[in-house]
This record gives C-alpha cells, structure tokens and sequence, in this order.
C-alpha cells in the first residue's frame, strides 16, 4: 500500500538511477497519448469511449466507459490506485477493450470529486498530493468497498454493450487490491475473476481483512506482487495461498522480480515495462480461461 515507507523505497530506486523506460510526461495529457506508453493489441477491435456516471447509495459516481463498438462482451471493473481515474488508467481500460471486454474504469474518490483529483505527472510522493488523495482515501472503508461495488457490478451488467450471461472480472491496483476481493465477496455469483497488481492490505491481522472473504467469493484469482512489497510482508503470500486452497480456488500468485509497488501504471515512477507486459499477458490468460 502507498505509504511513507514506499515514498523512501521509490526515492532509493530513482537515486540509484531507476526510470521510466520512456518516460515523456508531454505525452501524458490524455489517454491517447498514454496510450503510446503501451504497446500495440494484437488483433485490437475498435471501441467506444465514453464518460458515465452511475449511482451509488452515498451518491453518483463518474467513470470511464470503453467497449467494443460491435456485439456484448464480458465486463470489467478497474479499481485504480490512490492517485484515482486518470489518463493513465484510462489508456489501459482501452487496451482491455481492444482485446474484447466492456470496461468500466472507476473513479473511487466520487465522495469529494470528479476525476481526475490530481494533475498529470503529480506523484504520490509529493506531499500536497497526499495532502488531496489520503483523507479521500479514507473514506472508502469495507463497507463503502462493499456497497459502490454491489452498485457498480449492477450498473455494468445493465449496459447494452455487456454479455451478463459470462462472468464478469475486475482488477485493482494498489488500494484496489482490497476493493477487489471485496467485490467478489459481495458479488459472487457474477464475479468469476479478479487479479490485483502490487495490492496493498490484502491479508492483514485485521477483523476486516479481505482474505477472510476468500471462502465468500467463487473466482479464478491473480495476484502480482511487488518485490520491495513482498520484502515488507512476505508472509502475506503465503496465508493467501493457503486461504485458497483451502476454498478450492484457483490462484496464481507471483512475486514480480525487480519491481517496486506501483510498478504497473505507465505513468508511474518505478513503471517497469518489462514485468508489466508479463502481469498484462497474466491478466488476459485468466480472463480467458475464467470469463469464457
């Protein structure tokens, strides 16, 4: 999860000369240009974007829609990290549309704000951007988890361009790690696959730990795990895989080599391209086999 101890591990990794592989932040103004960032669909179909907005019961959240222009396709909820719906998050809920999938790309921080709620290139670790992003985040506890999320997987399934009839997935990243396993526990009859990246709090000591939901949900799982992460709580891996198991759930979890949390944003500081593309292929693979 983003905290003061990752702010020191990222400002360790970029004094040690780590980087964006192409880092330009004069491409970062839209998704368009993020899209640049990423490398090309094979076989991409074209797709409608739009904005929508959506309801839930604390109020009328906004998100970023994109789907294939023809036929219905398996939905996907995307729970962005703590710097929210933005282009970055956009560009990736189109790729998952050019490969077949009705996407919605939620703004988690609809309490106090429209997206985006914060600037391109603005980083986590500058302190008037947590200033913004933390008491926002706050306010999504397990129950605002619970309920945007009962409301968002019914909003999906009502539109046109989604097939309710296959299982639906959803991805987090960050803070989203939780909110997914969350959203399969609250929807388990639609949810058929959830995968986090660099997920922070999934198997805590708490009374509201999202893996004592596991035995809840009915999901095909990924989770990948950042290195300097893994290095903080490596038994966090372990009490997840036994959890499944223990349901009967498939899960693959990894530990990304050589990657930082937050490693899979484009337009992240400790972006690492190659092990993104690795989660990416990760993430189609399990939607395949689990959405079908």
């Amino acid at each position: 999860m983003c905290d003061e101890r990752t702010e020191q591990d990222i400002k360790k990794y970029v004094t040690r000369g780590g980087k964006l592989n192409r880092r330009d932040f004069s491409k970062l103004s839209a998704a368009v240009g993020l899209a640049s960032f990423l490398p090309p669909v094979a076989n991409a179909v074209d797709v409608i974007e739009s904005n929508v907005e959506a309801t839930t019961p604390d109020g009328v959240v906004d998100c970023y829609f994109v789907r294939p222009s023809e036929g219905k396709h398996p939905g996907v909820l995307i729970w962005p990290d703590i710097l929210g719906l933005r282009p970055a998050f956009m560009a990736m809920g189109k790729r998952l549309a050019e490969s077949g999938y009705s996407v919605l790309v939620v703004n988690p921080f609809y309490r106090d704000a429209k997206a985006p709620v914060v600037k391109v290139g603005d980083t986590f670790g500058d302190p008037a951007v947590r200033e913004v992003v933390l008491p926002m985040r706050q306010k999504l506890t397990a129950e605002a988890n619970f309920t945007d999320a009962e409301a968002l997987v019914s909003f999906l399934d009502n539109q046109d361009a989604v097939d309710s009839g296959r299982k639906m997935g959803t991805t987090g990243y960050c803070m989203g790690g939780p909110i997914v396993m969350r959203t399969a526990a609250v929807s388990p009859n639609r949810i058929g696959a959830i995968a986090s990246f660099h997920g922070g709090g999934l198997a805590t000591d708490q009374d509201d730990s999202p893996h004592l939901l596991i035995p809840d949900t009915n999901a095909h799982v990924l989770h990948a795990v950042a290195e300097n992460d893994d290095e903080e709580d490596p038994a966090a891996k372990v009490t997840l895989a036994t959890a499944y198991e223990a349901a009967g759930l498939p899960a693959e979890i990894e530990v990304y080599e050589g990657t930082m949390h937050g490693w899979c944003p484009p337009d992240s500081a400790v972006y690492n391209e190659a092990q993104a593309e690795r989660a990416w292929t990760r993430l189609l693979a399990l939607f395949e086999t689990a959405l079908a």
